[in-house]
This record gives structure tokens, C-alpha cells and sequence, in this order.
């Protein structure tokens, strides 16, 4: 029986072991915060709880365009509508724990060891996990990452802080300076505006969320400035400083802004240190992340990587994804090669933004040829409906064949919607096989049939 041994509990590391014990191998977590690992316990399932509230208010907030109204409300709230944070906070942690549970006993169900115990490579066939050390045929590394710490803006949990330390404040910010204006700066900004709390969004590019798609993005900002957000581009901060009852962001510019609390969101950085992986013939590049192949093999035989810790693309799916092929490559399954061009992305903000395959920037820069449609989400009848006035659905193909390469939702649960371009994408299926495809009507998801309809090519008179 092989022995496969998983170091990091996280979406990367549970997955894999999910698989290798259906397969029949014998196999071992080694995770010291619990099953989920951070991305359940303290970074995405916690995050988009805490967002799926702000949302809900939001809904409540914007009611008003639908003929609903709210009255008797606190002096100085909107609508009466409150967010009582020490419940908010409660219910987030709990939930967290609650996913955690149910991941360890699906774990259990399949018969995998779970060590709750810090691990590193002795070689790279031997694992310390704690006091014990397990011999395995095959070591999985998936151990995540941790927020980037700017020096000059040293989180202390109270005033300054990364995102694991949100859910333990008592009261929602008064004034919340995100500094860092990509995706989850982006996320935690607009939830917190909805929540009620004053937001400033320090970008140091010219426009929020700079690596994504521009119109996405555009109809992201517009939508946070109506809603009150301060989003201050080209200000790259400098430090960060408590005050008598806050903290002020000093930027390079010399200029500053005031809060009552600041949120740190500058990116993560590898946990890799301190495992003995470069001692047993691990290559690190530059940043400390695990170089891997497209099957997740590192440049240790027998040692596969999996997840946040390699820098691939930090998502859960692809960090999944990554164990899973590491498993199947390991024992001698049919195996595909990681394919990022087909990788589904959420970004988790109101509207949400969803994407897969090419980027518009491939096409306008000439590097690949595809038409594009863009449809706004105001044309949609469901959107009218519903109210939803800000977003669209944007598809792009390849001009003869018609094969859909990728494309982009702005749109409430664009999470959900994305799956039809995704399952194309992976598919190679044609505008005209979606535009023949059944929508509902009215749905969000109909514009994603008519987005196809407006890219099909005429047909050509046959001669008689």
C-alpha cells in the first residue's frame, strides 16, 4: 500500500487526501490549526461569510428603488438598518469551525490520519510531524500562505491589522483605511462600507484591482464612490502609526489619511521557511514560493506541492486542483496537466466579478485574435426586475470557428454565472452551440445565451 503523507490541511491538502484514500492508499495530514486549514478557518470561507452579511444589508440599503422603505430607525443610521458586529463576528468564527468539523469528518469517514502538529521534511521520504516521524512513498506539501508585512506598518490586532484579525473587533470601524486596492483589499473595502463603516481605499496603481479586467474594475470603483467610499489612486503608503484613538497612513506623496482603524491587504507570502524543503532538494524561487510542473511535481522525486505555497494562481479550486493531479500523477492515474487557462475566478465584491480563459488585454494588444460582446446588465429584464443596474456580461471567441475563449460577469452571484463560460471554455464549445441552448426567461443567465447569439457568424448562401 502506498503511503502518502500531506503536510498542510488546507483545500490543497484535504482534496488530495480525499483522493489518494479512494484510491487506496494509506494516508496522513499533518495540520496543526485544524482540518481547512487557513482558508477555512481564518481566510476565505470567514471572508466571504463576513461579505455574504454586508451584502444582505446592502439588499436592505437599496430596497428603497424597489417601493420597500424602512422607518424608526437609530438617529443617524440609514434605513434603521444596523449591523450588530459581535454577532456578525460570532457567527463568522463559528461557521468557520463548523466547515472545519464537517471537512474532519469526511476525512474520518475515509480513513485518514489527521496529526495536529506542526511538520517538515527530514528527507524526502521522511516526515516530522510534531514527536512522531512517518516514512511515506509520496510527501505532498500544501502549507498555505500568511499576509504580507509591510516594515513601517506592523499589524498589532488591535488598530492595525491583517485580515485573520477582523473578526475578533467588538464594534464595527468608524473609519476603516484599507491600504492595498487589490482583490481582497477590494473585497473587505466595499463590505465594510456596506456594513456602515467610513472606508478609504488606498491604491498605489492608477485604478482599483489593477490586474483585472479594466471594465470590470471601472464599474467597481464607480459603484463604491457612489456609495460613499473615499478611493484615493496613486498613493502608495508609506507607514502606518497608531494615534490616541486611530491611525494615520503617512504616503510616499507626503500625504495622509486618518482613520480609526487600517486594514492591511498587500499580498501573502509563502509559508515555506523552516521546513527543510531547499535540505532535501526542494527548489524555491526568489519569493520562497515551491517551484512545480503542471502535474505538481517539485524537483524532489517523490515530493509533489500543492496550493498558496507554490504561487501558481492563489485560488482554493487551483490549489485543489493542484493536489488532486498530485495524487493522480503519484499513483500512476490517467492524469491532465494543470491548465490555467480554463481556471474560473470570484471576486467577492457587490457586484461580484467573475472571469475564465483570455484576457481582454490579450486581444487588444494583438497577441491573440478574438471577437468580443459586451452586454450591460441594465438591458437584462431579470436585472430591471431586481434592480440591478451596474455590471455585464462581456464573452470573447475566435472569429471563424466561433470557439469561446473566455469571458467576464460583473453581475450579482457572477459567481454562479460564470460556470456556463467556464464549462465552454473547457468544452471548446461554440457561440452557436450556447446560443441554441435554452435560458430561462427572464434570468441573469439569459444574457449569457444572448451574449453568444450577438457573436454568431451569418450563414452563407448555398448556391441552388
Amino acid at each position: 500500500m502506498t503511503r502518502i503523507v500531506i503536510i498542510g490541511g488546507g483545500p490543497g491538502g484535504y482534496e488530495a487526501a480525499l483522493v489518494a484514500a479512494q484510491l487506496g492508499a494509506q494516508v496522513t495530514v499533518v495540520e496543526q490549526d485544524g482540518p481547512g486549514g487557513a482558508c477555512v478557518l481564518t481566510d476565505c470561507v470567514p471572508s466571504k461569510t463576513l461579505i455574504a452579511t454586508s451584502v444582505r444589508k446592502q439588499a436592505l440599503l437599496d430596497a428603497s428603488m424597489l417601493g420597500v422603505h424602512y422607518t424608526g430607525g437609530p438617529d443617524g443610521d440609514v434605513g434603521g438598518v444596523i449591523a450588530d458586529m459581535p454577532l456578525v463576528n460570532r457567527r463568522v468564527k463559528e461557521l468557520a469551525r463548523a466547515q472545519s468539523a464537517d471537512i474532519a469528518a469526511r476525512l474520518a469517514a475515509e480513513g485518514v490520519e489527521v496529526i495536529r502538529a506542526p511538520g517538515r521534511l527530514v528527507d524526502p521520504q521522511v516526515v516530522r510531524a510534531g514527536e512522531r516521524t512517518i516514512r511515506a512513498d509520496v510527501i505532498i506539501v500544501a502549507t498555505g500562505a500568511t499576509p504580507r508585512i509591510l516594515p513601517g506598518a506592523e499589524p498589532d490586532g488591535e488598530r492595525i491589522l491583517t485580515w485573520r484579525q477582523l473578526y475578533d473587533l467588538e464594534e464595527l470601524p468608524e473609519h476603516l483605511i484599507v491600504v492595498g486596492s487589490g482583490v481582497t483589499g477590494a473585497e473587505f473595502a466595499g463590505a465594510y462600507r456596506s456594513l456602515g463603516s467610513e472606508v478609504t481605499l488606498v491604491s498605489s496603481r492608477d485604478r482599483m484591482m489593477p490586474n483585472e479586467d479594466a471594465d470590470a474594475a471601472e464599474v467597481l470603483e464607480e459603484v463604491y464612490r457612489r456609495r460613499g467610499m473615499n478611493v484615493m489612486g496613486r498613493s502608495r503608503a508609506e507607514s502606518v502609526k497608531r494615534t490616541a484613538d486611530g491611525v494615520v497612513v503617512t504616503l510616499e506623496d507626503g500625504r495622509t489619511a486618518e482613520g480609526s482603524h487600517c486594514l492591511m491587504t498587500v499580498g501573502m507570502v509563502p509559508n515555506t521557511a523552516g521546513l527543510g524543503l531547499e535540505e532535501a532538494g526542494v527548489t524555491l524561487d526568489k519569493g520562497g514560493f515551491i517551484q512545480v510542473d503542471k502535474v505538481s511535481r517539485t524537483s524532489a522525486p517523490g515530493v509533489y506541492a500543492a496550493g498558496d505555497c507554490t504561487g501558481v494562481l492563489m485560488l482554493a479550486s487551483v490549489a485543489a486542483m493542484q493536489g488532486r493531479i498530485a495524487v493522480w500523477h503519484a499513483l500512476g492515474e490517467a492524469v491532465h496537466p494543470l491548465r490555467l487557462a480554463t481556471v474560473a475566478s470570484a471576486i467577492f465584491t457587490d457586484p461580484e466579478i467573475a472571469a475564465v480563459g483570455i484576457a481582454e488585454r490579450a486581444i487588444q494588444s494583438g497577441e491573440i485574435e478574438a471577437s468580443i460582446v459586451k452586454l450591460p446588465l441594465a438591458t437584462n429584464a431579470r436585472a430591471k426586475m431586481q434592480g440591478f443596474n451596474d455590471g455585464f456580461v462581456k464573452l470573447f471567441c475566435r472569429p471563424n470557428t466561433g470557439i469561446i475563449l473566455g469571458g467576464v460577469v460583473v453581475a450579482p452571484r457572477a459567481s454562479e454565472l460564470i460556470l456556463a463560460v467556464s464549462v465552454a471554455v473547457q468544452q471548446r464549445l461554440t457561440v452557436d452551440q450556447i446560443a441554441h441552448t435554452f435560458a430561462v426567461y427572464p434570468s441573469l443567465s439569459g444574457s449569457v445565451t444572448e451574449a453568444a447569439r450577438r457573436l454568431m457568424q451569418p450563414m452563407t448562401p448555398s448556391g441552388i
